[in-house]
């Protein structure tokens, strides 16, 4: 209930803010307003496969309806909107416990705990190095009123959760195990952007590799186990 009242009502109070001061604003919407998609890559122009009663619903149908009033007070009040629909991103600075893949994956091999993958690991995702987003979020912001999006925003480059656990495991010289638990209900089986909209409108193209921007990361919370707060890792690819 919280998640989706942080969603609509925060949505609702900083639209009424907009509105009032006159100012451009920005939506950090997500990729699970396609839910556990049928059409892949997903495009814009596909409307998703979400379930409105599932135990990841709130999330997902509170962006969705947060959305759909970014367009409202764009249609009746004229409001300059920005909607970015994120996919998944990773980088320094990501807090330890935010329950993230990639922060679970890297705190879980340096402590040399067991690696816990939900399902059996071929699940996909396509992971954007932290730097890359915010290049896209400074060129989208500084596009004219009429682009509004929604807008993918992301790494087009995809990989399986499997995979991933074994480069993290690999790059950090873990004595770890890969195990496998049951696939959470609703838990999407695949999640690739189309960008080609951020491609021609922002003439963007991620840059990051998934190779060095683990090595980043992984620096990073290596600093904060040993006390040095992470800071030597911090930088963009």
């Amino acid at each position: 209930m919280q998640t989706t009242k942080t969603s609509v009502h925060g949505a609702i109070n900083m639209l009424g803010l907009a509105k009032r001061v006159k100012s451009k604003i920005f939506q950090a919407s997500t990729s699970e307003v396609y839910g556990d998609p049928l059409v892949h890559p997903q495009p814009e122009s596909y409307w998703g496969n979400v379930n409105p009663v599932g135990i990841r619903s709130c999330y997902d149908e509170g962006k969705r309806c947060a959305e759909t009033l970014f367009f409202d007070y764009l249609r009746r009040h004229k409001l300059r909107i920005k909607v970015a629909r994120i996919f998944n991103t990773y980088g320094p600075r990501m807090h330890p416990n935010d329950g993230r893949v990639v922060s679970n994956f890297i705190v879980q091999a340096l402590k040399g705990e067991d690696i816990t993958v939900y399902g059996d690991g071929s699940q996909t995702r396509s992971f954007c190095y932290v730097s890359d987003l915010i290049e896209t979020f400074v060129r989208f912001m500084a596009t004219g009123d009429e682009c509004t999006g929604p807008m993918n925003l992301g790494n087009p480059r995809e990989f399986t959760i499997r995979e991933l656990a074994e480069r993290v495991v690999a790059m950090t010289g873990s004595k770890s195990k890969i195990v496998y638990r049951p696939l959470p209900s609703d838990n999407p089986t695949q999640r690739q952007p189309d960008i080609r909209l951020a491609r021609e409108t922002l003439e963007w193209e991620p840059r990051g590799a998934l190779e060095e921007g683990l090595g980043k990361t992984i620096a990073y919370f290596e600093g904060l186990a040993s006390g040095g707060g992470g800071q030597r890792a911090v930088g963009r690819l």
